[in-house]
């Protein structure tokens, strides 16, 4: 079974932190998100990846060719009318994250616009050879979920797609594709209603497994008011043309969408038993104090009479000045903390 990631997103919503710097490169302690999810997808045996980028995106190339000593090749990848050739980047199944079990194999898919969920499928379809999983990249479902759902894939009767769905407030509605669910199987769904065509709070998340034949209808899928090419659109198509189309609650998910995600889901990793504390700064001045749990990458220098922590995560190079108070926060790499300052519940960039 193969894994998707779509990571061609712009991230606007996390504006300015995205400016310079990839969504799917935004770090949890010390590893990008997308090595985040794929975390979760490898432990469960998956080790063959397709990851749809944008064309100006060399930041997660180069990271997995820093970390992979990722060997470069070109590929040729066709979709139907966006037939052309694509950079495309393949590994000999390398570790991806020293720090990691990974061992998987990338390739690189470009997604020359960015049109939607449907269209970077689209992209990806000549790497696809059979059953696969796919999910965003700032999507993060734990690896025993995912278990949990590949076992119900390989259930009786076998499905055409299985969806992961959540419950959701009602002023979630419009920010996401809703579902209609018999408590198996998913006989509707709908990309962002608006709130007066809610028919119930039960929404799908962008994780899923398919077998070949949602490829069949990507080539259908109408350009959206909103001017993407919706997944949902060609997952109704299945579910009309051809049924089975599966769903399983989900109780939780972490997702960055916003700069408060970005904290909110370092905090969670913080203070998660499975990651060990990590203290690794350059310098740490006189009378200074840290505060588990924390997580200090290396070259971060930090002044005296400092009190750092709890709940902090500092990225590389960072230089925190004299006298400062730093409380449940995240620090993105080589920025500047000046002396004196008091910072809570903020990200510095």
């Amino acid at each position: 079974m193969q894994a998707v990631i779509l990571a061609a997103g712009r991230g606007s919503r996390l504006h300015p932190i995205t400016l310079n710097r990839s969504k799917a490169m935004l770090p949890i302690l010390g590893k990008p998100i997308i090595a985040r999810v794929m975390e979760s997808i490898a432990a469960n045996g998956i080790r063959d990846f397709v990851i749809v980028i944008s064309p100006e995106d060399h930041e997660i190339t180069g990271y997995f060719q820093h970390e992979s000593s990722l060997g470069k090749s070109q590929v040729s990848s066709g979709a139907g009318s966006h037939a052309c050739d694509s950079g495309a980047w393949k590994s000999p199944r390398q570790r991806i994250c020293d720090e990691s079990s990974l061992d998987v194999e990338v390739r690189f898919v470009i997604q020359p616009e960015r049109k939607g969920a449907a269209d970077a499928l689209r992209w990806a379809a000549p790497l696809i050879q059979g059953e696969f999983i796919q999910s965003a990249c700032d999507n993060l479902v734990s690896a025993e979920e995912i278990g949990h759902m590949l076992d119900l894939w390989r259930a009786e009767p076998r499905p055409n797609a299985l969806l992961s769905l959540i419950k959701v407030a009602p002023e979630d509605i419009p920010k996401i594709g809703l579902t209609a669910f018999d408590g198996t199987w998913v006989t509707r769904i709908v990309e962002k209603p608006r709130p007066e065509e809610a028919f119930s709070n039960i929404a799908s998340m962008p994780l899923y497994c398919f077998n070949q034949h949602i490829l069949e209808y990507l080539h259908e899928v109408p350009l959206s008011p909103r001017g993407e090419y919706e997944l949902q659109s060609a997952i109704q198509m299945l579910i009309e043309r051809r049924g089975r189309v599966r769903g399983v609650i989900v109780p939780s998910r972490l997702t960055l969408t916003t700069a408060a995600d970005l904290l909110a889901i370092n905090r969670h990793f913080l203070l998660s038993a499975k990651n060990k504390p990590q203290i690794a700064a350059q310098a740490v001045g006189p009378e200074s104090h840290l505060v588990p749990p924390l997580y200090i990458e290396d070259g971060v220098s930090i002044g005296a009479e400092c009190v750092i922590g709890p709940n902090v995560y500092i990225e590389r190079e960072c230089k925190i000045g004299d006298n400062v108070r730093l409380r449940n926060a995240v620090v993105l790499c080589a920025a500047v903390v000046a002396s004196g300052s008091a910072i809570d519940g903020e990200i510095l960039s």
